[in-house]
């Protein structure tokens, strides 16, 4: 199902969403909370709302932008949404070359991204609504890394939630910092008792296509630089058991590290992983056109022993042309030995509906 502009005739197309008031005034604008929506034959009909210049509506995934309509003489731009059951979306608002978070939206990702959620969408418990003037707060400890394999320097941050306890090495640190409040969402599943203590070590990428392909320099350095300076920082960890947690192609570095540095990973959090990935997939019109399970898939069918390994794989619902791919990656996965956990969470190729698979899975995989 693709998004459309619902063109509906009459002064007000909104009566239906039960919104107030007179569209485009003061106190039209005051009441307003969106997007909302309305439920129609196999999914969803939902409103979002723009005051304002023309806008573009632009979605993280699962659908291209959808311009949106103005209501004559009003300064209400408007689009209703046609969306499938259970889905989860970030979107943002384009005017020109400049993003918007939605003002009408309590629950941002970041300062120019919000998140949309079809009623029957499962709730994500432990993740708090932070709206995009809203600054998630931080992790005390930083650690200035040079890193001589990797070349240049990054900042890492490091939260021992609960007290500390294993690490888990989030990829894509920063996304977990500065868009979606991490450290937020682990402390209150520590304290909910749904997840052990932690110790939570955000790693940034500064090359994702460089260091998240199935590479071994990544690994090395994190192995024998990183944590080292973990030990060093004195945030209490146990360094001897390591839960990698990875998106997209973090993902599919997180299984890569599990196969070839066994001694150094124990549990994976793995969430779409993109195993459609092989060397030179990404210059092809169609990357994800290539044979199922890409070189990960090609590594487990030469034998690989993997008991011992935890490994829990996550994929949104609708992203069905990765569906393949991570198929036939979970069963080669659990043929090779390892406990294997799978699920699809109400969403397409997106952060926010890997939130709360994020913190499952890494609750699972400590088992």
């Amino acid at each position: 199902m693709r998004p459309v502009i619902e063109r509906t005739d009459g002064e007000s197309p909104f009566t239906a969403f039960a919104l107030p008031g007179r569209p485009g005034t003061d106190a039209f604008w005051a009441a307003v909370r969106t997007p909302v929506s309305l439920p129609v034959d196999g999914g969803w009909r939902t409103l979002f709302l723009w005051r304002g210049p023309e806008a573009v509506l632009d979605f993280e995934s699962w659908s291209p932008p959808v311009p949106l309509r103005r209501l004559p003489n009003t300064d209400c731009w408007y689009a209703e949404v046609p969306m499938p059951e259970r889905l989860r979306v970030t979107y943002r608002f384009l005017v020109g070359d400049t993003a918007h978070a939605d003002p009408f939206n309590p629950v941002g990702a970041g300062a120019d991204r919000s998140i949309a959620a079809t009623p029957d969408a499962p709730p994500q418990p432990h993740w708090p609504a932070l709206g995009p003037d809203d600054v998630p707060p931080l992790p005390r400890t930083r650690i200035r890394w040079n890193s001589a394999r990797l070349g240049g320097r990054r900042t890492v941050r490091v939260h021992p939630a609960g007290g500390g306890g294993p690490v888990v090495l989030l990829l894509d640190g920063d996304d977990w910092l500065y868009l979606h409040p991490a450290m937020t969402a682990f402390d209150a599943a520590v304290a909910a008792g749904d997840l052990p203590p932690v110790t939570l070590v955000f790693l940034p990428a500064k090359d994702r296509e460089a260091e998240f392909a199935c590479r071994p320099e990544l690994w090395e350095a994190v192995r024998d630089e990183l944590l080292p300076l973990v030990r060093e920082s004195g945030v209490s960890a146990d360094l001897d058991r390591l839960v990698v947690a990875g998106q997209s192609l973090g993902g599919l570095s997180a299984l890569y590290a599990a196969l070839e540095f066994p001694e150094l990973v124990s549990a994976v959090a793995c969430q779409s992983g993109s195993f459609w990935w092989t060397p030179g997939a990404g210059d092809r019109p169609e990357p994800l056109n290539g044979p199922a399970g890409g070189v990960i898939a090609e590594r487990l069918r030469r034998g690989v022993d993997l008991s011992g390994l935890r490994c829990a794989f996550d994929v949104g619902e609708h992203e069905a042309a990765m569906l393949p791919h991570c198929e036939v990656t979970e069963a080669l996965t659990e043929r090779s030995g390892a406990a294997v956990r799978v699920s699809r969470s109400a969403s397409d190729h997106d952060r926010a509906g890997w939130r709360h698979a994020l913190l499952r899975d890494v609750a699972w995989a400590l088992g």
